[in-house]
């Protein structure tokens, strides 16, 4: 099931995009506040992002814009501004779509799906934490910077994308790997877990892997 997030300070309008959504086979999430958007985004991972312009205490042309330095979520402007100039300005800081009040919520619809098909064609990047993980390149990127992985680092963050928020274990992620015939012992393993990290908190993403002591790690 898809995930939409709502970011939407009309709390009528916020909770009918919920229901109409729900009721068509989609998940929805209403933010409540509007400070953190780009973190919530980063930690839920939804597949889509409804965004009002005119939010309280911050503006979404800048949303629109941190967010794209972190992620490529698809992203449709809902708003009441009609001007060519927010249109534009929305579509140079990396909005897919745009769209004004009132709408016709058949019409959203059609646009949200249409979103989702084309992200879909394009599923080769993963964003998730952050970072951009691209599996036909073998890269990880944030903020502009990038890191190259080896097949083996590649495996072990899938493996871990996989099973983002839940602990995995060593066990889990050997026999991943084994199933590619990839054959890791204990000692590679920690070597390349090791050497993953530090490929990350190279991008500024330190502690994206954590561990837990006797169980394993996780993504998060």
């Amino acid at each position: 099931m898809k995930r939409i997030m709502i970011a939407e300070d009309n709390a009528a309008l916020s909770r009918e995009l919920k229901i109409f959504l729900q009721s068509n086979g989609y998940e929805c999430t209403c933010l409540e506040r509007f400070d953190r958007i780009t973190e919530d985004v980063t930690k839920e991972s939804p597949d889509l992002l409804l965004l009002d312009l005119g939010l309280p205490g911050t503006d979404g042309h800048y949303v629109c814009r941190q967010l794209r330095k972190v992620s490529d979520i698809p992203i449709i402007i809902i708003t009441s501004r009609n001007s060519e100039i927010d249109e534009l300005m929305a579509f140079n800081f990396g909005a897919d779509n745009f769209v004004t009040k009132p709408f016709n919520l058949q019409i959203l619809l059609a646009r949200i799906s249409a979103l989702l098909r084309r992200s879909d064609s394009s599923s080769d990047c993963i964003s998730v934490c952050g970072f951009i993980f691209n599996t036909s390149k073998g890269t990880v990127s944030a903020v502009g910077n990038e890191a190259v992985l080896t097949k083996n680092e590649q495996m072990i963050l899938s493996c871990l994308i996989s099973r983002k928020g839940t602990i995995v274990t060593r066990e889990t992620i050997m026999q991943y790997l084994w199933d590619d015939e990839s054959f890791v012992d204990d000692n590679t393993l920690t070597v390349n877990i090791t050497r993953l990290r530090k490929k990350l908190e190279g991008l500024g993403l330190g502690n994206v892997i954590k561990t837990r002591r006797g169980q394993g790690y996780i993504l998060g």
